[in-house]
């Protein structure tokens, strides 16, 4: 069975579109679609209703789904393993993480990995935690950065530390001197946020739909360095985590009551095999980040 036409079949399932699934794999509709066909005429069953808008799987292609995505995982697998037999040292790593742990945690871990371990790739992907949960689960990421307040069942978690999360404002600010700030006064402000879908945000917008208020959102950004200097310059306040503005001489941190905390772990997905490059950069990760004081 050729697993180049599974691969493509596998897309199509997941992205339900034709074009989307084309754009997403870097090939024409056109070819895609005979692709599609060819794979139809090799299993000898109908896997696409093509009378619905979107590409719907037959029930047989339902259960060829299922079964293409065990055995695409793994013909991965296999193809890691085979690789680490040349070279226990070589190997690539796709690695998730966000805008902000990538910005301030992770260019030391990196600095330091590839120094010990040179001819390992890593590929990285910047996103926040559902989206990068969502690639775990669908194998396109090994590892992730993520943090861990719900834990997804079919993923496993290893926890690297606990921080917490506090409001950050200009030194001139009116609630600079204040001991603690509560989520009612922090939404009263003009606000710098970061997009939807970072639990930064989403701490702040499921407060605002619960209680009904409206924000004041003056810049949406992920951009670290461009939301301190809208701070700074007291176009609204922003929620960030306490060591960010450890060295920072113009902004104040002032923490939530009751206080806010973001756990985060280090999450690959259950039954995925973890190759010898994976394996290292956990080790490394772990020693690296526990200790963070």
């Amino acid at each position: 069975m050729n697993l180049k036409r599974l691969e493509y079949f596998c897309q199509l399932a997941m992205l339900g579109n034709f074009t989307r699934a084309a754009h997403k794999i870097g090939i024409a509709q056109p070819a895609l679609t005979i692709a599609i066909q060819k794979l139809e005429q090799e299993v000898g069953l109908k896997l696409i209703n093509r009378a619905e808008k979107n590409a719907l799987l037959t029930a047989e292609g339902e259960v060829l789904y299922k079964l293409a995505t065990q055995l695409l995982s793994q013909a991965k697998q296999l193809e890691i393993e085979l690789e680490e037999l040349k070279d226990l040292e070589q190997g690539t790593i796709r690695f998730g993480v966000s805008a902000m742990m990538g910005s301030y945690y992770f260019p030391k871990v990196l600095a330091t990995f590839k120094q010990k371990y040179p001819k390992i790739k890593m590929h990285l992907v910047d996103q926040g935690t559902a989206a990068l949960e969502k690639m775990l689960l669908n194998g396109e990421l090994d590892l992730a950065l993520v943090r861990s307040d719900s834990e997804n069942p079919q993923l496993r978690y290893t926890e690297l530390f606990n921080e917490e999360v506090v409001a950050a404002m200009a030194s001139s600010h009116p609630l600079a001197n204040e001991q603690s700030i509560s989520l009612a006064q922090f939404c009263q402000q003009p606000l710098v946020l970061f997009h939807e879908g970072y639990f930064l945000r989403e701490v702040i917008s499921q407060y605002s739909k619960k209680n009904h208020l409206a924000l004041d959102i003056r810049m949406e950004t992920n951009l670290i360095e461009l939301q301190k200097s809208l701070v700074r310059s007291e176009v609204g306040i922003t929620t960030c985590l306490s060591r960010i503005l450890q060295n920072e001489q113009q902004m104040t941190s002032t923490p939530f009551e009751p206080k806010i905390e973001f756990k985060l772990s280090l999450a690959w997905k259950k039954n995925h095999y973890l190759s010898k490059a994976s394996k290292a950069f956990m080790t490394h990760l772990s020693s690296t980040l526990d200790p963070m004081g």
